[in-house]
């Protein structure tokens, strides 16, 4: 398919926010604001940021413009976990952890075993993503590679950043959900992974569900993979749900703990992300943070099927790498707003706090970060993809009364992130063009 054709130069014009670091290390100064801001975009590519009465006089007559006062942009939203095939069991009642996935994930994963299906459930989960300001997302498909293609292809249709890959299991799981074989799983993954990796803005990612459901010789083999293979990133669940460690202590019973068991395959290293991550120790996440890996923060899952709380405070003590993700369909909303308001509340319960501008930067250049990939998107540094969303922070009569009386931009920024949802984004563009 051929890329995109991008006007000479694009300006959009707004209050703009984005991050040059972590403000919970820098403090305030790692955020740039500019009230009344303009975004120069060059063949996809951020050319300048800055305020807009010091760069209207510089363009071109045939400059495409956008015209987004009175909204904030900011970069695009970075969701570091999801699963594409379980939108359709959102909001599904009453089950923790391992009976959901029996009685609501792998049922629904079933369903992505034919190419049109899988292609249905694809287009729907990428447009979920657009709506709700979402441009580049780290997902699981499902162990079928039609959900795998068809996931691939619409992103691409989209131009969106996407990582994803073909789920591996070989036991301990449905039978019309399993590897035939760790060598069958291991052949499939590789097709995909020459089809598709660097294509475009799509990356391929090792995916072994989890540790119970692969056998010593899968994680092996998907171990092997991702160091064989530049670029590739590997991407797992860990320590979840008490149950879910404790069924791991009893598959490896010599093993120190649930990380150990993914240390002894030499799975640990960059571009290698573990979800959720709650039930895990202070030497567990020294052996993440000298590995290189990154955790996602799944608060609406977590809370959902009431896994536990994660704690922010002890990664980031750690130097851990962690960003956002909305972990559909457990999770219950494709908004990052929505996630960062739980995220709020699942640190407040251990007496830990969110401020605002820490929350939208995990929400950007914090997931582009854990993601290894700060030097492409999460910012307006010149050179980065424009990927950016548009907030209207009037969008509910609610949101308007509140937003009024806000003072500063740390206000209105909690307004945002405790208030808004979907209804909130005004557009969203991708390399600079509005989807």
């Amino acid at each position: 398919m051929p890329q995109p054709r991008h006007p000479a130069l694009i300006a959009v014009r707004g209050e703009i926010v984005h991050f040059t670091g972590d403000p919970a290390q820098v403090g305030d100064s790692a955020c740039e604001h500019f009230p009344d801001g303009l975004l120069l975009i060059e063949n996809g590519l951020i050319r300048a940021c800055g305020p807009a009465t010091s760069l209207l006089d510089k363009l071109p007559g045939d400059t495409v413009f956008f015209d987004y006062s009175g909204n904030l942009i900011l970069p695009g939203f970075i969701d570091v976990h999801s699963h594409s095939a379980q939108t359709g069991i959102i909001a599904s009642y009453g089950e923790q952890l391992q009976t959901w996935l029996e009685k609501y994930a792998f049922p629904a994963e079933a369903r992505s075993i034919t190419p049109v299906q899988a292609a249905v459930e694809a287009n729907f989960f990428c447009e979920q993503l657009l709506r709700n300001g979402t441009t580049t997302v780290a997902a699981f498909a499902t162990v079928h590679p039609a959900s795998v293609d068809a996931l691939f292809e619409a992103a691409l249709a989209r131009n969106l950043r996407l990582i994803t890959g073909k789920v591996l299991m070989d036991r301990h799981s449905p039978e019309n959900l399993s590897d035939t074989s760790a060598a069958e799983g291991d052949l499939q993954s590789r097709q995909l992974m020459e089809k598709w990796h660097g294509r475009g803005r799509l990356s391929y990612a090792i995916t072994p569900r989890f540790a119970p459901t692969s056998t010593p010789e899968q994680l092996r083999l998907a171990t092997r993979q991702y160091h064989e293979i530049p670029g590739l990133y590997l991407q797992t669940h860990l320590a979840e749900h008490r149950a879910e460690v404790d069924w791991i202590s009893q598959l490896w019973p010599k093993a120190r703990s649930y990380l150990d068991v993914y240390a002894q395959f030499d799975i640990l290293g960059p571009r290698s992300l573990f979800a959720h991550s709650i039930w895990i120790d202070d030497e567990d996440r020294h052996r993440l943070a000298g590995s290189g890996a990154s955790i996602a923060f799944c608060p609406t899952s977590n809370l959902f099927l009431g896994s536990g709380l994660f704690d922010l405070a002890r990664a980031r003590h750690f130097g851990i790498s962690v960003g956002l993700g909305t972990d559909i369909g457990a999770g219950t909303s494709f908004s990052l707003l929505q996630t960062l308001d739980e995220a709020y509340k699942v640190l407040q319960l251990q007496g830990q706090n969110l401020s605002p501008l820490e929350g939208f930067y995990l929400a950007t250049l914090g997931g582009a970060r854990t993601l290894s990939l700060e030097h492409k998107v999460g910012s307006f540094k010149p050179g980065c993809e424009a990927d950016f969303v548009v907030l209207d922070p009037n969008a509910t009569p609610l949101m308007d009364w509140r937003t009024a009386l806000t003072r500063t931009l740390a206000d209105k920024l909690f307004v945002l992130m405790t208030l808004g949802d979907e209804r909130c984004v005004t557009a969203t563009h991708v390399m600079g063009q509005k989807l």
